[in-house]
């Protein structure tokens, strides 16, 4: 089915309420967003032409549901699930997201994390069907007319990837795509951002992966990796073109390397409607955490003093937003960083020494510094105790690195200290949740990048809370589409992690959990898309909905009738045949 054999029908919300169809019989199979398999109504197999070529019986979503799930289970690796239910996204969206909706947690781990990344390793080789757009130097001054293609589909959000930081395990050349395409997913699931409505995207520029340059089966761009200006304006080039096509859409920024992430993030503020999840997202999510910590503990974040062990992306952009939450209870920017200390691989980042760009802002001037002596007073554990550290972050890839020694000195400058080892894969976490409790007689307040099974500790169970960034970034873009705004503020993701950390109930709070359960999604995704929208309206860039015909009128309420209306769910609509 061509993408002129069917239009979308939209309600005053911008929600799809039923699909014109201007195709029969075997077209109708063809398109994922149409097909409905043994479902198809008897008037819709009369008027669409599949009367014969569906055996009789009716098998309603609910049943397909119940199969779909059978057959997953029946898989003996979770990559051939992921396999299965991308093969069934392709052919089915409605029922893939049914499908993953009936029980989140467990389908999200197939679809994203930890799963997505071996998916992103064997793409090539275990490649079914095109999805999404790759740009690569031999069509990228093409992009705008490949990107119009794709204007019958109305694309709210799009995610962008450059393959180079995939999830800790690197430059994976064309298989990136793959992050992207299980990003939209979740957008699906906490947005109810149609599918129809998302675009992955990958800018291939090439790959430094010897492996993939020598692998005769891989499908992406076989060179180097662009850089300098070769590599700025393929960015520009396709960032020109997305901006002049979708306007309005969201653009969300994915698993670009350290220096590269920083730079795009920053120099499209202005530009597009866009953000990086891997800096921004991955801030709030923690700043959630740690605000839930200061409920507990009875504590104001003011009077804390943070320790981020591990400066690329996502550490930097977890002290960003720390400072962001510290300036806006009254503290100066200088202030801020005062209380924040970053380490990387050499130590406590100083300003002695050279330093890529993103990592200037929260280097320490030694000389303020009367502990800080000679190069052995740059480690860990020493900054943990003379800094007087009493929220411990660990984005670091280093696997227990928060050995009890470092633990227990964070332990004597705090009865209740925070430490949240968010290094991901669970390989490379900088501690484990059982040693933590152990080590600090059960008082510590924990949040975990990768997920954990819970911990029995003196007779008394303890729910591991995962700093999963799907709290954040499906909420901000429904509070970006629904309120107009023109560009992402910093701002929102402050407003994004306290909307998260009110969500914690006061019986998980006893329990010592710092983030809503993930099964909590969809209200979760609601409460932040709100924070977000309130705040866009508060700062002065929202504007009327590009998405709908229902005004907001800059009205808390109405934008929250929007945010609720908007969203899809994976029930199968109205065919109408034309």
């Amino acid at each position: 089915m061509t993408e002129h054999s069917y239009m979308l029908k939209y309600d005053e919300y911008g929600n799809t309420r039923e699909i014109y169809v201007y195709s029969s019989g075997l077209a109708i199979h063809g398109n994922s967003y149409v097909n409905k398999g043994a479902a198809f109504t008897r008037e819709e197999r009369d008027k669409l032409g599949l009367t014969g070529m569906l055996p009789p019986t009716i098998r309603g979503l609910e049943k397909q549901v119940q199969n779909s799930k059978t057959k997953v289970e029946e898989k003996e690796t979770d990559i051939e699930r992921f396999i299965y239910i991308r093969s069934l996204f392709d052919r089915n969206v409605t029922l893939a997201h049914a499908l993953i909706k009936s029980d989140i947690a467990r389908y999200m781990s197939i679809i994203y994390t930890p799963t997505v990344g071996l998916a992103c390793q064997h793409y090539s080789s275990m490649f079914r069907s095109a999805a999404g757009l790759h740009f690569f130097p031999d069509n990228i001054d093409h992009a705008e007319d490949v990107l119009r293609r794709f204007m019958h589909r109305d694309i709210r959000v799009a995610v962008v990837t450059d393959n180079q930081g995939i999830l800790g395990i690197g430059d994976q050349g064309a298989g990136g795509i793959a992050i992207c395409l299980g990003k939209l997913m979740l957008y699906t699931q906490g947005a109810g951002i149609a599918p129809w409505h998302c675009l992955p995207i990958s800018l291939d520029v090439g790959t430094d992966n010897e492996d993939l340059l020598n692998d005769d089966e891989y499908l992406g761009w076989r060179h180097r990796r662009l850089t300098g200006d070769d590599y700025i304006n393929f960015v520009q080039r396709f960032a020109r073109a997305f901006r002049n096509v979708f306007p309005n859409a969201l653009c969300q920024w994915e698993d670009f390397s350290k220096q590269n992430a920083f730079a795009i993030r920053d120099s499209y503020l202005h530009d597009l409607i866009s953000f990086n999840d891997d800096i921004q997202g991955t801030g709030s999510v923690a700043l959630a955490g740690i605000l839930t910590a200061m409920k507990i503990k009875k504590e104001k974040l003011t009077d804390q003093v943070f320790l981020i062990h591990g400066a690329g992306a996502g550490g930097v952009g977890i002290a960003e937003q720390i400072e962001t939450a510290l300036c806006e209870e009254g503290l100066t920017v200088e202030a801020a960083r005062e209380k924040i200390f970053t380490l990387d691989s050499r130590g406590l980042i100083t300003t002695e020494r050279t330093l890529l760009p993103y990592k200037e802002k929260f280097a320490k001037d030694p000389s303020h510094l009367q502990w800080l002596k000679d190069e052995s007073d740059l480690s860990l554990l020493n900054v943990v105790q003379k800094a007087g550290i009493t929220v411990l972050v660990g984005t670091s890839g280093q696997a227990g690195c928060f050995d009890k020694d470092v633990v227990c000195s964070v332990l004597e400058n705090t009865d209740r200290p925070v430490v949240m080892p968010l290094s991901n894969p669970t390989v490379m976490s900088e501690a484990i949740p059982d040693d933590l409790y152990r080590w600090t007689d059960g008082r510590v307040l924990m949040g975990t990048g990768s997920p954990f099974p819970d911990v029995e500790y003196n007779g008394k169970k303890y729910r591991i809370g995962q700093c999963n960034n799907v709290f954040v970034f499906p909420g901000v873009g429904l509070g970006v589409l629904a309120s107009g705004a023109r560009e992402v503020l910093p701002e929102f993701f402050t407003a994004a992690a306290r909307a998260v950390s009110d969500f914690v109930t006061h019986d998980e709070m006893k329990q010592g959990c710092l983030v809503p359960d993930v099964t909590k999604l969809n209200d979760v995704t609601l409460m932040v898309a709100q924070a977000v929208g309130d705040a866009a309206i508060h700062l002065g860039v929202s504007r009327p909905c590009a998405f709908s015909t229902f005004h907001h009128d800059n009205d808390t309420t109405r934008l929250n009738e929007l945010i609720r209306k908007m969203r899809w769910e994976p029930d199968y609509l109205p065919l109408v045949a034309m």
